[in-house]
């Protein structure tokens, strides 16, 4: 079963509203071998403006995390569909 988002409502930098939660969600960076998933990735998303961002902190952190793959990462077998 799939985990769902956790969400905490902030203020969002594109239209200035406390109308934005932060989701932590999965993202996906690379793709075949090279895959790498990062589970709780604080993304801002605005339910005034519809916008999603990273901060600044945050796209830091994640290429940390890709430079530092081999120490911090699990192997994991995933399944995979194709779209028809």
């Amino acid at each position: 079963m799939a985990k769902q988002a956790r969400e905490s409502e902030v203020t969002c930098d594109i239209c200035g509203r406390q109308a934005a939660r932060v989701r932590r969600v999965p993202r996906s960076y690379g793709r075949g071998r090279d895959l790498l998933v990062i589970q709780d990735v604080p993304v801002i998303s605005c339910t005034h403006c519809g916008e999603s961002y990273l901060t600044a902190a945050t796209l830091h952190e994640v290429e940390r995390i890709k430079r530092e793959r081999r120490a911090r990462a699990r192997k994991q077998e995933v399944s995979v569909a194709a779209f028809t």
